[in-house]
């Protein structure tokens, strides 16, 4: 059988005799015939997967057959990315713990933070990987506008945190 990543494909008839190579010792077998598209047929997979940017509301983002076709269900899908990539700014620059709170309380209220906003960020990747430019914008532009609006100073003014404080501030990510 020739084995791919994709599925289980019966040998082609040319591979079942194999050229043994006696000048190097080794096996040499042909690839499984190709299609019109040059690639091996696939049986088990309905649609190919976009591996490059591309335009259109015909996507799947998130979910299987979501949007669909429609233009209102992928404005919605696009509005989705965008509210999840603010939040996901506003849960990294958030102070919902308080300074009094206890270290354990203040711990689990950090983990659970934490474990929220990376949920949601990898939501926001798996989105970005239907390669759709509409749902790469939407997510940039969400990211900026949820910095803007939580991480730099413009609304904050000079505010800066008290050393007392940031031990309970979510901080940001960094790489």
């Amino acid at each position: 059988m020739y084995i791919s990543s994709i599925s289980l494909f019966p040998e082609p008839k040319h591979v079942k005799e194999m050229d043994h190579d006696h000048d190097h010792g080794h096996m040499h077998m042909s690839p499984p015939p190709a299609n019109s598209t040059g690639m091996p047929p696939m049986h088990h997979m309905e649609m190919m997967m976009h591996m490059t940017f591309y335009w259109g509301k015909k996507a799947e983002i998130l979910f299987s057959g979501w949007p669909g076709t429609r233009s209102g269900m992928y404005a919605l899908a696009l509005i989705v990315v965008f509210v999840m990539a603010i939040i996901v700014e506003w849960l990294s620059h958030c102070r919902l713990i308080k300074p009094g709170s206890t270290h354990v309380a203040a711990g689990v209220v950090q983990t659970l933070l934490h474990a929220i906003r990376m949920g949601l960020e990898y939501m926001v990747m798996l989105a970005l990987m239907s390669f759709n430019g509409g749902v790469f914008l939407v997510a940039v532009a969400g990211h900026a506008v949820g910095f803007l609006v939580f991480g730099s100073r413009l609304f904050r003014g000079s505010e800066t945190l008290r050393p007392s404080e940031k031990a309970f501030y979510l901080s940001p990510m960094s790489c």
